[in-house]
Formats: C-alpha cells, sequence, structure tokens
C-alpha cells in the first residue's frame, strides 16, 4: 500500500468518530461520569493523532523514504492503539489494570512527534517551505506517499 499512514489516519479518524458518538449516546447512562471523562480522553487523542497520520503521509509525498517519517507514523499508529484502545477498555470494562498500557501508548506518541520535529528541524531554513510546494518524484503519479 503506497499511502499507508494516509489510510491508517482516515480509519483512525472514522471509527474516533464513531467512537466519540458511541460514547456520547451509547454510554453516557451506562458509566461513571469519571469512565466517561476517561472514554473521551481516548477519543481526543485518537482524533488529534489520525489527524498526525494524514500529516505524515502528506510530508511524506514529498520524501518518501524518510525513515524518520516512517517512524514516526508507525509510533504514532501504535500509540493511538495502545493509549486510545486502553482508556477505551478501561473505561467500558472498569478495570482499572488497563491502565497500565496507557503510558507507554503516551510514550508512542512523544517519541512520534519528537521524530516528526528532528524531520522537520532538519530541512534547510531556506527550504523549509519551499520544499513542500516541489513533490519529488517516486515514480507513481497521482498517489500520496
Amino acid at each position: 500500500m503506497q499511502s499507508s499512514f494516509l489510510f491508517f489516519g482516515a480509519l483512525s479518524a472514522l471509527v474516533g468518530v464513531g467512537m466519540g458518538a458511541f460514547g456520547a449516546h451509547g454510554l453516557k447512562n451506562m458509566i461513571s461520569p469519571e469512565m466517561l471523562a476517561v472514554y473521551q480522553t481516548g477519543v481526543s487523542y485518537q482524533m488529534w493523532h489520525a489527524l498526525g497520520l494524514i500529516g505524515i503521509a502528506l510530508v511524506r509525498r514529498h520524501e518518501p523514504e524518510s525513515k524518520l517519517l516512517n517512524w514516526a507514523g508507525w509510533l504514532m499508529l501504535i500509540g493511538t492503539v495502545l493509549f486510545s484502545g486502553s482508556l477505551y477498555l478501561l473505561a467500558i470494562m472498569d478495570k482499572k489494570e488497563l491502565g497500565i498500557i496507557t503510558p507507554f501508548g503516551g510514550v508512542s506518541f512523544l517519541l512520534a512527534w519528537l521524530l516528526l520535529a528532528v524531520y522537520a528541524a532538519r530541512i534547510p531554513p531556506s527550504g523549509r517551505y519551499s520544499k513542500l510546494h516541489e513533490p519529488k518524484s517516486t515514480g507513481k503519479t497521482g498517489r500520496l506517499g
């Protein structure tokens, strides 16, 4: 798949919207307000990081071989599964021990954003913004990398 991060970002956003609607309409009378807040935190982080994945996919279009961007994307996806997934399960199942997983997702998020910042810092200042307007040729047309 040429654009895995665009696919996973869009899929994550789709699932995030569904989980948010489920929380707002299906769970609000079934779980405690405290657990609903935990659930909503999972939704919020999932949506922000779905946008992050989409952003990484768009930037990778201009530098598809970047290891920093590749690692950042996979860490962001793993972070979403671990962080948001554990919060969803914790809230729905009311099993506090699942909270031990959440920090691993948080660390994945932090590392992903750090790698994206390192990538951005390595772009020469004169080309930092002009580079976004000149996609590198990948040999394929019409697809994001």
